[in-house]
């Protein structure tokens, strides 16, 4: 089929590299000309597993990257896979989803029915506004000469090109028929994994051909635009309860990744999304729990659930500033080193990250921060140029002179990390790990005073009278 999708950003470039890799002639148009540069220059303009092996095989082949609308005019189905970042009162800012509409509109065909696909995560009644605009740009007539479906992404930063190739689930919204039979036959190959063979040479992942194929549920537009909010909300509860039950745990005793252990047991519940953090972050959870939050609030029906994960979510923030004040007491003067800037590992993506809320209380407290990260540093830095920190380049320079070391994002390499080394260089060995992450045995051995979060056993403080370096 030929597929067109608007937006080069993580789910436009990732959605439209996969369509292209399963054998669809797949053209990506953005308006942002440094990434169409290097996407055609074979190089991936986010930081994805994979994508560094995709690109070059496909560019110039299945894949093509413009600024251009005009291959929308022979496209079978256009993807709208642009941000909906959010706005003051929570609620999606859809003025990209609107101008990826109307530019649609004004170069779609009239000699052939388009199915033109919702990508990105929108509120309630995206489909139908996306419509009306598409309709007024081109004078055609919805669901007769083109039609508006609603198919929500389900990527995992990190885990974006497995999640993509092999979903467990796919969910199309629509009940216009024409709709139905194009959506059916563009995920035909992915579904039945055509010429999987070949492509797991590129996977940089395991592939086996008995792997379990996705579920392909079809329902109404507004239900499938619902059903990646519910999700992501639902989630976002889950990790708010388990972080909660730390808190609890710290007062109470006991170890919460026992608990987490014992609730997964029940199959009803799982052991996913039960892992302890500062909290949940990054570009979908905030986003899509203060859309859905902001919608039920607007239409009289609050999601009393939802609101108060999101205010747990931010006591788990302020938390991670209290167990650090606790152990160091006035921070004025201290020095405190960060571990990771992304809301996951695997990823560049530092926006809206625990990081940034943690470093601006340390700031704000007197704290002097040095930090480091793997791939996030320069977005982080972009988006946080008001934060005065120091930037480091090797994750041991967060430990110069430290009071103490917060592990915020578990990046293996920071479990990999040369701890040794690390010990000699802080002036107080205290490591707070938010992630349950680190071996802790092995960090007590070193001399360090280890701290994870709702765990019962700590090692001996070293608040005070620990002090190491000169």
């Amino acid at each position: 089929m030929n597929v067109v999708c608007i937006g080069a950003g993580y789910v436009g470039s990732v959605t439209g590299t996969a369509f292209a890799a399963i054998g669809h002639q797949t053209t990506i148009i953005d308006i942002d000309q440094k990434k169409i540069e290097r996407m055609n220059r074979g190089e991936s303009p986010i930081y994805e597993p994979g994508m560094e092996q995709f690109l070059p095989a496909l560019i110039g082949k299945n894949l093509f990257v413009t600024s251009s609308y005009e291959a929308v005019a022979e496209a079978q189905v256009v993807f709208i896979a642009v941000g909906t970042p959010s706005q003051e009162d929570g609620t999606a800012d859809l003025r990209y989803i609107k101008l990826a509409a109307e530019h649609i509109g004004r170069a779609l065909s009239k000699e052939r029915f388009t199915v033109i696909v919702n990508k990105s995560t929108v509120p309630v009644g995206t489909s139908e506004l996306v419509a009306s605009l598409v309709e007024e740009a081109s004078g055609l007539v919805a669901d007769k000469d083109f039609t508006v479906v609603s198919n929500p992404e389900f990527l995992r930063e990190g885990y974006a090109l497995e999640d993509v190739f092999f979903p467990d689930r796919i969910v199309v919204g629509t009940v216009q028929p024409q709709g139905l039979q194009v959506m059916r036959e563009l995920y035909h190959n992915l579904i039945e994994r055509v010429g999987y063979d070949q492509l797991s040479e590129l996977f940089p992942f395991s592939y086996h051909p008995q792997m379990p194929k996705p579920t392909y549920f079809e329902t109404d537009a507004k239900s499938a635009e619902l059903i990646k909010y519910a999700a992501n909300a639902f989630l976002a509860v889950k990790i708010s309860y388990i972080n909660e039950m730390a808190r609890l745990c710290e007062v109470l005793g006991g170890n919460v990744r026992d608990i987490a252990e014992g609730m997964g047991l029940d199959t009803r519940i799982g052991k996913k999304f039960l892992q302890v953090s500062s909290g949940w972050s990054g570009s979908c959870f905030p986003k899509d729990t203060a859309e859905l939050l902001a919608t039920s609030q607007k239409y009289g029906s609050e999601m009393t659930v939802v609101k108060a994960a999101v205010e747990s979510n931010e006591r788990m923030h302020l938390h991670v500033v209290e167990k650090v004040v606790r152990k160091l007491q006035s921070l004025n003067g201290k020095r405190i080193g960060i571990l990771g800037l992304t809301f996951k590992p695997d990823t560049d993506d530092a926006r809206k990250t625990q990081a940034s809320y943690i470093i601006q209380k340390l700031v704000e407290l007197g704290g002097s921060v040095r930090v480091h990260d793997p791939q996030g540093m320069a977005m982080f830095q972009s988006l946080n140029s008001h934060l005065k920190v120091t930037y480091c380049r090797e994750p041991l320079e967060t430990g110069t002179r430290a009071d103490a070391v917060i592990l915020l994002t578990h990046w293996q390499e920071y479990q990999e990390l040369d701890w040794e080394a690390m010990y000699p260089v802080m002036r107080r060995p205290y490591v707070l790990d938010t992630r349950n992450y680190l071996e802790s045995a092995r960090l007590t051995a070193l001399g360090f005073c280890y701290e994870g979060l709702g765990l019962s056993t700590i090692s001996p403080s070293v608040a005070g009278d620990g002090v190491m370096g000169g």
